[in-house]
């Protein structure tokens, strides 16, 4: 009988445990493969000598700076810190002669984030200390080392932070101070063939664990790992060849050409501020890279992508020389820029320009420093996926999709893996998820084998994509994943694997599929729901800035147009406005999911924003009423004043006089007309500004009233007979408010219909407990809907009385920490009821909503979206409708049934929610984790409910929502010097649009190119539209334009638009939810 004989297959899990313990970590780590792998290491004089300079606060001094400081003697052991504070090492080494003819590391662990630096002043490589799979301390000083090797210096930058932050962010205050410690500096030489058995056994034995047993290649795997520990002897290094040569055997079966075919592509996804400010963004960017350019002249099969714009060009200004390695790269096809857009936005909540400007920035950024634009919209790791991002990404020269975030979905499996993605307007785009579900894989067997079984369209496409390499925090792939990749290429067992740019997958799909299974509408995503709410006054601001700059290039236009010579359109200026606008959208910045330093970044952003904006907009001012004297030269006969309107629409809205015109405006003003109205709580005063044009300016005065006067009914309010209730009343509409601010009635009195359903009341808030599964800035969970109150208590009196505009004013206590103040306000001219609101708010994981529940029956709501609306079910019948108890909508939402509607408008809120009759608005949340001082403080929004006849697609609902968030402007600037005879600058609307009240003038701009001006439109309910469009600038010809602003095929161009010269107009045919972007060249 033979001695060698095995019982594998009867004790295969006891194998496999042996082969773990052979190659891993733990008890037997001096008897197993590990103990062999170092051939000799070495630390301390005269080895490695450190000296250390830090430097003061949160600084993080250039190279130039750091190495000109005063250092000190460091030693291992030594801790470092506080958390943020940068501390330079300086290394001299010195390789001893054991190391001849060998290749030597140089490992430094910091227990944080590093870069090695050259002496004289490049960026090497950068590394990541401590313990993990993310680990790597060490740097490749020379292939083979030589007798009389020279001492090196070398610079090491140590961040005091790890790859995610500042430590556990569930559980502990990312403000606290964590020290690091230095734990080594070594040289190291590693005894190759040891090292390259130890990856050969991680494919095998990975490959013995995932295959099922049912498989043949199961059993082979783990008998060529078991042979290998058996032939293996770690005091006797010559057996590691034949080791190595049972290994060899095994990798020689190869796959079919029938395996599934993976492409992989290397990545370091970098959250661009997440656990850590935007400050250490721009030094991760720089580590990762570099690391991935030194991988890249080791491994020439290695491909690696990179996106957002934003990163790069921060590489650019600040690291020079690597910024040109890595253009040197992407010429050889090894390093890959990708996406297409400015930063990995958020894709729920900006606005459709602000997407447009993602790509714009984007694009624009690839093609000036790369050679071309990117046609892959590339995004792994956003919350979710907005309905008109197909038709984005086609006009910004794009065609294929990729994420995989849907994998996190926690109700509902998405049920494709490569499918056409077509968006509101029909248009579609190519979309992979990556099967594997990560975008940071590690180069496992098991990986590649869930690309396939976790594919669901293998009927008609047999490859997928693969990203691997470390990510969140950056990092990026690691030379272990390149060994192990290198030994998958093409194994019996597993799916074909090669590095490849991910456009030559899209591409193989497209020559070989034909019959693609297509998703229509949004890629909701069934997780994370809370981004919608938290970290409220960022999103205010977010909402606040789109709009100025809106206007500032609206502005800025005219002002060109009308004198070019003595105005230059402030582009650059503009752009830098744009790229910080955009760079706050990212998307764990804009949904609140960031630690609180980076929220004092961005609100120092906003204000930047909002300072610059506000000087663009009084210069451009200065240009279009630079003959008009400012209101400050008022005189006592002076009482008009001018209003700007820069929607695309005629206004009647209520406006303040200026403060200057106020005792004039009363003086000359009938003391008893009801056109005029002295606010009670500030003596703020109040008139009417009557039908502004569209995109234009008109004169303010009391004269101009009495064509008003005679169709004027004052607004009025008082105390209702039944205790505690007020009631507001116009010609449009009767509201009844109880004392806890709830409307408890709403009266239509043209339909003579009562809206609020009987037993139930509208502004009804609502405090409900907060507490997710796990994710807590990121998520509101289902089961929180079981668990709220009704809030009570409300104290509620008079504080405006008309005749313009009457107020009530609620007082309420929301719980021992917590208040709120709301102003409830009814004009006298619209069906609109107003909720100035007033927030103190101290909570811990509470969720504040308004609800509003209607005398409307509807199966669906509609919410509005970028450069559109969505529909989503108002009932629960199957797990997707449930999924959706938290949905995402911009400026409204509207509840509908034939013949009559009502609206719910927000200035700066995008959670919602509609059940049945029921309306909700999620107002603020309070959750600790990552930033445990989330929305702790004061906030001030409005929301606003607004009744409509007709249906949403009859109504007005998109001009009023715009209406609620762009108020008319009152300018300051007298038009009393007007000459007899000379019309107001934009007396008369600059853009007009006619014959078709379905279309939205949204944006106009200066041509990128400053040969024209650019106006974007898009059609807005759903409907087909012919549209007569207007201008009052100057223009010679217009063409249609993608959102690159380069022109559209000549076909499509010369059908769709007609040009009259004489009087500027252009007439345009628009498909449902179209954007259209023209082109107007100048004279």
């Amino acid at each position: 009988m033979e001695h060698h004989t095995s019982y594998l297959q009867k004790h295969a899990s006891i194998t496999r445990s042996r082969i773990n313990n052979f190659i891993n970590d733990g008890q037997w780590r001096d008897v197993n493969l590990k103990s062999v792998i170092e051939y000799l290491r070495v630390s301390g004089e005269p080895h490695v000598s450190l000296e250390v300079w830090s430097a003061p606060g949160q600084d993080r001094p250039a190279f130039e700076h750091a190495v000109k400081q005063k250092y000190r003697p460091a030693h291992i052991g030594e801790t470092f810190g506080p958390s943020w504070t940068t501390h330079w090492f300086r290394v001299m080494v010195n390789i001893p002669r054991e190391f001849v003819g060998r290749r030597v590391r140089f490992e430094i662990d910091t227990g944080s984030e590093a870069m090695i630096w050259s002496a004289d002043g490049e960026p090497i490589m950068g590394l990541t200390g401590g313990g993990g799979r993310e680990r790597h301390v060490d740097y490749l000083l020379t292939e083979r080392a030589s007798e009389h090797e020279e001492p090196r210096q070398l610079y090491v930058e140590m961040a005091c932070n790890d790859l995610f932050g500042n430590g556990d962010y569930h559980q502990r205050p990312q403000d606290r101070s964590i020290y690091y410690r230095l734990n080594s500096a070594d040289l190291v030489s590693h005894n190759e063939p040891v090292l390259a058995l130890y990856y050969d056994l991680q494919v095998i034995n990975d490959m013995a664990n995932r295959i099922t047993e049912e498989s043949p290649r199961s059993w082979q795997a783990l008998a060529a790992a078991n042979a290998i520990v058996n032939v293996f002897e770690h005091t006797d290094l010559s057996t590691v060849e034949p080791a190595r040569e049972i290994a060899r055997q095994f990798f020689k079966a190869q796959g079919g050409d029938s395996n599934h075919q993976v492409y992989a592509i290397g990545n370091c996804h970098i959250d661009t501020a997440w656990l850590w400010p935007y400050a250490e963004t721009k030094r991760k960017a720089a580590r990762s890279w570099s690391t991935q350019l030194q991988l890249m002249d080791v491994y020439p099969e290695y491909k690696f992508a990179a996106s957002q714009g934003q990163q790069l060009e921060w590489l650019k200004e600040n690291y020079p020389s690597l910024f040109s390695k890595i253009q040197d790269k992407a010429k050889t096809g090894q390093f890959i820029p990708i996406g297409a857009t400015w930063v990995e936005c958020d894709c729920n909540m900006p606005s459709g320009e602000s997407l447009v400007r993602q790509f714009l920035l984007g694009q624009h950024f690839f093609k000036e420093h790369f050679g071309e634009i990117s046609d892959v919209f590339w995004l792994p790791d956003t919350f979710g996926y907005a309905s008109q991002l197909p038709q984005i990404v086609r006009l910004a020269g794009a065609k294929y999709f990729f994420t995989q975030k849907l994998s996190w979905n926690s109700m509902n499996r998405f049920p494709n893996t490569t499918f056409r993605w077509v968006g509101l307007d029909g248009s579609h785009v190519l979309t992979h998820m990556a099967p594997s579900n990560t975008y940071v894989g590690q180069c496992t067997p098991g990986e590649l084998m869930d690309s396939v079984k976790r594919h669901k369209d293998l009927s008609y496409t047999n490859e997928s994509l693969y990203l691997f390499g470390n990510g969140d925090g950056g990092g990026g792939p690691l030379r272990d994943m390149l060994e192990r990749m290198r030994r998958m290429e093409n194994l019996d067992g597993l799916p074909r694997v090669k590095q490849a740019h991910p456009r030559e997958f899209y591409e193989h799909v497209e020559q070989t599929t034909k019959d693609l299974v297509s998703w229509k509408g949004e890629l909701y995503f069934e997780l994370h729901r809370g981004t919608y709410t938290s970290q409220a006054n960022n999103k205010l601001w977010n909402r606040q800035s789109e709009f100025v700059l809106r206007d500032v290039e609206l502005l800025s236009t005219i002002a060109h147009s009308k004198d070019w010579q003595n105005f230059t359109y402030p582009a650059d200026e503009l752009t830098r406005l744009w790229k910080l606008v955009c760079l706050n959208q990212f998307h764990d910045v804009i949904p609140g999911s960031s630690i609180n330093m980076v929220y004092r970044d961005s609100d120092k952003i906003y204000e930047d924003v909002f300072a610059s904006a506000k000087n663009l907009r009084r210069c451009a001012l200065d240009i279009i009423y630079g003959e008009l004297p400012p209101l400050a030269n008022a005189t006592p006969e002076d009482t008009g004043f001018v209003v700007l309107n820069t929607t695309s629409w005629m206004r009647t809205s209520i406006v303040a006089v200026p403060a200057q015109l106020e005792s004039m405006y009363m003086r000359q003003t009938d003391v008893d007309s009801s056109l005029v109205q002295v606010c009670k709580g500030n003596g703020v005063v109040l008139t009417i500004a009557a039908n502004v044009p569209g995109y234009g300016a008109q004169v303010v005065t009391p004269s101009a009233h009495h064509n008003t006067r005679a169709q004027f009914v004052p607004v009025r309010v008082s105390a209702s007979e039944t205790h505690g209730s007020y009631v507001m009343e116009n010609r449009h509409v009767r509201v009844v408010i109880d004392s806890n601010g709830r409307i408890t009635s709403y009266y239509d009195h043209a339909e003579k219909r009562e809206l609020v359903a009987a037993g139930a009341a509208g502004n009804v808030l609502e405090l409900y407990d907060d507490v997710p599964d796990y994710w807590d800035a990121w998520d509101i969970e289902v089961y929180s809907l079981e668990k709220y109150r009704a809030l009570e208590g409300g104290d509620v009196t008079i504080s405006e009385e008309g005749p313009l505009v009457a107020s009530l004013q609620l007082r309420m206590r929301l719980s021992e920490s917590s208040t709120l103040t709301q102003k409830i306000s009814l004009s006298a001219i619209s069906t609109r009821l107003d909720f100035e609101t007033n927030v103190d708010w101290h909570e811990n994981r509470k969720c504040l909503k308004a609800s509003f529940t209607w005398d409307i029956v509807s199966d669906v709501a509609t919410y509005e979206t970028q450069f559109g609306v969505v529909q989503r079910p108002t009932h629960r019948n199957t797990s997707w409708d449930i999924a959706k108890f938290e949905v995402c909508a911009h400026k409204f939402t509207d509840l509908s049934e034939f013949g009559y509607g009502v609206a719910l408008l927000n200035d700066c809120k995008y959670g919602h929610a509609t059940l049945e009759n029921k309306m909700s608005l999620s107002l603020l949340r309070a959750p600790k984790a990552p930033d445990e001082h989330c929305d702790m403080g004061q906030h001030r929004f409005r929301y606003a409910v607004y009744p409509h006849v007709g249906s949403f697609n009859e109504s007005n609902v998109v001009q009023e929502a715009y209406q609620f968030n762009v108020p008319l402007q009152v300018l300051p600037v007298n038009p009393s010097a007007l000459l007899e005879g000379h019309e107001l600058p934009l007396g008369q609307p600059c853009f007009s649009i006619s014959g078709a009240r379905n279309v939205v003038l949204d944006t106009v701009k200066l041509a990128e190119d400053k040969s024209g001006y650019i106006v974007r439109l898009y059609e807005a309910y759903g409907g087909h539209a012919r549209a007569l469009l207007t201008t009052k600038l100057p223009a010679a010809s217009v063409h249609k334009v993608n959102i690159l602003e380069k022109r559209m095929c000549e076909d499509a161009n010369n059908s769709e638009l007609c040009w009259l010269s004489h009087s500027k107009t252009v007439e345009v045919v628009f498909k449902p939810f179209e954007i259209v972007t023209l082109k107007f060249i100048s004279n």
